[in-house]
């Protein structure tokens, strides 16, 4: 067994994902539910004493050759391949495996206390059981809840707050009075609550708008690396419970995010734009500032949104890609488009067929 490494019987692990997850994910077991389990492992390189998953047909093949010990998979993947190895049977393995490898993958634990390097204002409030690391700087009443660990060179600000069991990485700064809830990961090289872009126009220069606002994050949020999330101009940028954002992602002045959203890497949301609950956001999509996203809606990556969408959906602006020849006359012909029209609306006209909705918009 590898150093570290929980070593738990199916049965065990079963229960201990039957926990995590509230009871929402029952299963059953099929073979040995003695079976050691040590870690969680790809179908292609996972060995007898490893967890592994089916949950996209693309890779059904692999079930015949792996390894692994155990496997989670639906009734209907089981009936069908019959894998020669232990087997958990649920509707959602995914998820089912999500739990087990957060129950075998358990990070190193440092022991409480504050390294001799940190700078911790007298006045900074550290809660119980608090890890702080070399180089850390903590500000004039700032609040650090039990548990959390604050890793190499991070930096927190006047008067922020930080909920329970919270975890910053290396080099994570969170600026003056923003908060985190409990429980939230923020990867090296965030940045929480720098100055939003705020500047008015004035005599052919930019006069900058004083950003006194927040950003105030929820319990349960995941941040990626290098990731920006600006404060407010003047009220708060809020990031509701559970919401995972993934590396080098920009969130605008003002904006709303709501609970349960994620939003893949190097989206750019502009400011005060409202991102309803239970989106998905693909990597690279740009969503315009002061729109409204509702709830329930899934962006395509590369997705320009221009406009407020308000009806849930799966929504695409992506241009297929060709080769660039075929881009070059495809081009051409869209730069041309209203010109096209006008001359159809002509002919339409002279040849006594002019529709009766003018519509512009055609």
């Amino acid at each position: 067994m590898a150093a570290g490494r929980p070593q738990l019987t199916l049965a065990e692990l079963a229960a201990a994902v039957e926990e995590r997850g509230a009871g929402r994910l029952a299963a059953t077991i099929e073979g040995d539910r003695e079976l050691l389990i040590e870690a969680a492992a790809p179908l292609e390189t996972a060995g007898p004493a490893d967890l592994t998953f089916l949950a996209n047909i693309r890779y059904r093949n692999a079930v015949a050759t792996t390894r692994a010990g155990a496997l989670v998979l639906t009734a209907a993947d089981n009936a069908a391949l019959r894998p020669a190895a232990s087997v958990v049977v649920c509707e959602q393995p995914y998820a089912w495996f999500a739990f087990a490898a957060q129950v075998l993958h358990r990070p190193a634990q440092r022991a409480p206390g504050i390294e001799a390097s940190a700078r911790v204002d007298p006045s900074a409030r550290i809660g119980a059981d608090v890890w702080i690391g070399p180089a850390v700087i903590i500000e004039a009443g700032a609040e650090v809840g039990a548990g959390c660990a604050i890793e190499a060179g991070s930096y927190v600000g006047r008067g922020v707050r930080i909920g329970k069991g919270t975890r910053l990485y290396p080099g994570v700064r969170v600026m003056d009075e923003c908060t985190l809830g409990a429980s939230c990961i923020v990867h090296s090289g965030a940045v929480i609550g720098a100055d939003g872009f705020g500047f008015a126009p004035f005599a052919g220069t930019w006069i900058k708008i004083p950003q006194t606002g927040r950003v105030v994050i929820g319990d349960d949020v995941e941040i990626g690396a290098n990731t920006t999330i600006d404060r407010g101009t003047m009220g708060d940028t809020i990031v509701e419970d559970d919401v995972k954002i993934d590396n080098q992602v920009q969130i605008g002045h003002n904006c709303r995010i709501g609970a349960h959203t994620v939003v893949a890497g190097c989206a750019g949301i502009a400011g005060s734009a409202i991102i309803g609950s239970h989106c998905q956001i693909g990597g690279a999509a740009m969503i315009q500032g002061h729109i409204t996203v509702c709830d329930r809606v899934a962006i395509s990556g590369g997705t320009v949104i221009t406009r407020s969408i308000n009806q849930p959906g799966f929504y695409t602006s992506i241009f297929p890609f060709m080769t660039n020849t075929e881009w070059e006359r495809n081009a051409a012909v869209v730069r041309h488009l209203r010109e096209l029209r006008d001359r159809i609306r002509a002919l339409e006209s002279r040849l006594g067929s002019a529709p009766d909705n003018k519509d512009s918009s055609r």
